[in-house]
């Protein structure tokens, strides 16, 4: 049965909390020390029978009492009832949080088209769910500025939507701040993303975190002033997109290549001039150019800093230079970067 009585309503709470107030365990109480009887016994040794009553009702519509076909009320054990309501009411909340997802979309929709190309999101969850909703639509290329500070929540869903995007022939370039680098994690994903298929080069200072999506979508996220959660901007086509565009290919121009692969040492002499640059050299003369310290360049190629001063120190002798920016003239004028 769903009720004692078909025509019983509550007078206090509603019907959809799972709430007992003290009147009710004391009914509830005396209903433990007379089960299994039947609804007039009970209601005779109660003080207000009317409001037992209801609550015999109430008990019946969560699932606390039940009746048997000789009329007898028997009570249920109240885990099992107490634990079926919570599912319901999780089922509740889930339908709910869909239907609000279509509304939600409808008024970002309506609000874009209303205010201009510039679209705010608002909260971590929402700015997560937006971001994965462009990188899974993303059909040709991901173009990407990258720096600190990193949030690690969701940061491997991040990185598993990547692959996917990579496996299905999306393009990701990618431009990381030199000062990610000096953090072994960091590394250790970003040579993984590098070994999928990524394009990744390295500048002295990225001015922001900025995602372009296939040209027509660009995500800017925003950091709050505690650091504790982010929210986004989202561009849609517009001259404000374009320039963002052109400031990008701008710093992908002056940026040095990464690569997960590096020479061994080699001794200089006179020998090494004939096959110089090698594809070792001209990364690290990249490095050097995009103003990177040896600590970062260290942790790229995944040498010690020692090495790296021994080999820049050998270039230096190899090309006459006294001094770094000297290397990197001569490097130039031979064409070697």
């Amino acid at each position: 049965m769903s009720t004692l009585r078909e025509d019983a309503q509550p007078e206090e709470d509603s019907p959809g909390v799972f709430s007992l107030p003290g009147e009710a365990v004391d009914v509830y109480a005396r209903l433990l020390e007379s089960a299994p009887a039947t609804l007039a016994d009970l209601l005779t040794h109660s003080d207000d029978p009317a409001r037992a009553r209801s609550w015999l009702d109430r008990f019946a519509e969560l699932g606390l009492v039940w009746r048997d076909s000789a009329d007898l009320v028997h009570v249920s054990p109240p885990r099992a009832a107490a634990e079926a309501w919570a599912v319901e009411r999780e089922l509740e909340a889930a339908r709910a949080r869909e239907s609000a997802q279509v509304l939600a979309d409808m008024y970002a929709t309506q609000r874009r088209l209303a205010s201009g190309p510039v679209e705010v999101i608002e909260g971590g969850e929402a700015t997560l769910r937006v971001f994965q909703t462009l990188v899974g639509s993303a059909r040709d290329e991901i173009l990407g500025l990258d720096r600190g500070p990193y949030l690690t929540s969701g940061r491997a869903e991040r990185d598993d939507l990547q692959l996917a995007a990579l496996r299905r022939g999306v393009r990701y370039r990618v431009i990381y701040e030199a000062s990610v680098l000096a953090d072994a994690h960091n590394m250790r994903v970003l040579r993984m993303s590098v070994a999928a298929g990524e394009q990744a080069r390295v500048f002295p200072d990225v001015p922001m975190k900025l995602l372009i999506f296939d040209g027509k979508q660009a995500f800017l996220p925003v950091y709050r002033p505690d650091r504790s959660a982010i929210d986004a901007l989202l561009l849609h086509p517009s001259p404000l997109l374009d320039v963002l565009s052109e400031v990008y290919e701008a710093f992908w121009r002056l940026s040095a290549p990464i690569h997960t692969t590096t020479g061994s040492d080699t001794n200089g002499d006179a020998s090494a001039v004939s096959v110089e640059p090698t594809p070792e050299t001209q990364h690290l003369l990249a490095l050097l150019t995009a103003g990177l310290t040896d600590e970062s360049i260290a942790r790229m190629l995944g040498v010690s800093e020692r090495t790296v001063s021994r080999r820049v120190g050998r270039l230096q002798e190899l090309l006459g230079a006294r001094t770094r920016f000297q290397l990197g003239v001569q490097a130039s004028r031979r064409n070697w970067t």
